[in-house]
């Protein structure tokens, strides 16, 4: 055997150190073993988001295209209220699609209106009765929470 082909297998043989390996299957049998833990002990779960109470509401209709431009409308008087292309609202459109794909996955009608509530602590949701489908706006960056805030108006 040369000596390149004996570094070869001595590199091989190292490319992942042995101990790293068990430090990795022992993390992993750690959290199994936390979590199986914390279910048969039924531990209170924590981290769980709580849906405070709806101080205001408003239904819409989000209607788009193929190209993803999806335009707002008051469910009740028909107003146009905001464009996904318009000023960055570009948010409406993605939130648009999320709920089409939701609907067509559930077979329900896409002419049903959404709600867009306030909740008593200052949190924006978008609600889907016919799909049971709820979505927290929390954590999408003030921009795109926005666009929906200004709908409450």
């Amino acid at each position: 055997m040369t000596d390149l082909q004996q570094q070869m297998r001595n590199r091989d043989k190292e490319m992942v150190p042995r101990i790293l390996v068990q430090a990795m299957f022992g993390l992993m049998i750690a959290s199994v073993a936390l979590v199986a833990f914390a279910q048969l002990t039924d531990r209170p779960q924590v981290g769980v988001l709580i849906e405070a109470p709806i101080v205001q509401e408003r239904s819409i209709h989000l209607s788009g295209d193929r190209t993803g431009n999806y335009v707002a409308t008051d469910a009740l008087t028909g107003e146009v209220l905001v464009n996904s292309a318009q000023n960055k609202n570009g948010f409406v459109g993605v939130i648009g699609r999320v709920m089409d794909r939701e609907r067509m996955l559930h077979n329900v009608s896409s002419s049903e209106p959404f709600r867009i509530v306030l909740r008593d602590n200052g949190h924006i949701a978008i609600i889907d009765d016919s799909t049971d489908n709820v979505i927290e706006l929390i954590g999408y960056g003030a921009d795109n929470v926005a666009s929906f805030a200004r709908l409450m108006n």
